[in-house]
């Protein structure tokens, strides 16, 4: 399956087994396990996998997790952050180790996709990690060569909290067609220039596009910054169809 303009019905899906490839420090909270899937028929930008772990007396738990990487890749990478006394992201990524093998389930979600047979433009919201979908659709949008029109307003703590920071610059220097702001909201270095505090209407109005550009917009982060950001694009104007969200909370342990 590859990212195409209809999705098809989803079958029932299987729990399967990947094994893991690499493991990357992407951030001191963060890391992404790259995995080689047993059987992966791919995936769309924007969808999610379920993660099982299962322990000696039976005892199993469950979480969700998007996948970052892009449909053009065989790999399938997953970015955990972590979460205090969560049982989930502690071991993926205090005890996880390269060669081991991990249960999941996917792709799950069709609400929350983008390919670049859809067009643009697009203007994706990213709040901590909520950055995670979204960069599949950032690295999908690049290996297609497609100059679709593209924003990516990415709020963080700091600098040193920004997940794929050398990727992003990488991604935007000399592309014309994407436009990358950085929201810093508790720390920023002595020379900072661009925005600090969060994102508020103002730079939503200045970073993402015009109503009459007709853009697409995808918010991916916390509960209240995703419902925040939702509702300062429709005091703005823009089409609430147009706005699609993803939100996670203390259950992505």
């Amino acid at each position: 399956m590859t990212a195409t303009d209809t999705p098809l019905q989803q079958p029932r899906i299987a729990w399967q087994t990947g094994r893991v490839q690499a493991i990357v420090a992407e951030t001191s909270r963060v890391k992404s396990i790259i995995l080689q899937p047993a059987n992966w028929s791919g995936h769309w930008p924007g969808q999610h996998v379920d993660i099982r772990l299962t322990a000696d007396d039976g005892y199993q738990a469950e979480r969700s997790y998007s996948i970052a990487s892009p449909p053009e890749e065989e790999l399938l990478t997953l970015t955990v952050e972590r979460v205090e006394d969560g049982e989930v992201s502690s071991y993926l990524l205090d005890e996880l180790r390269v060669g081991d093998a991990l249960e999941f389930r996917g792709p799950i979600g069709r609400h929350f996709i983008w390919s670049q047979t859809r067009g643009g433009p697009i203007c994706l919201v990213a709040g901590g990690t909520g950055i995670t979908p979204l960069m599949a659709m950032l690295r999908h949008r690049r290996r297609s060569l497609a100059p679709i029109p593209a924003s990516l307003i990415y709020s963080a703590r700091s600098l040193a909290d920004v997940v794929y920071r050398d990727e992003l610059d990488t991604m935007a220097h000399g592309d014309r067609e994407l436009r990358l702001v950085y929201a810093l909201t508790r720390e920023h270095p002595s020379d900072w220039d661009g925005h600090r505090g969060r994102v508020n209407e103002a730079l939503l109005a200045e970073s993402s596009f015009t109503r009459e550009q007709n853009p697409t917009f995808f918010i991916c982060g916390p509960t209240g910054f995703v419902e925040g950001i939702s509702s300062m694009l429709v005091k703005l104007g823009f089409d609430p169809l147009a706005i699609r969200t993803e939100r996670f909370g203390p259950t992505g342990a």
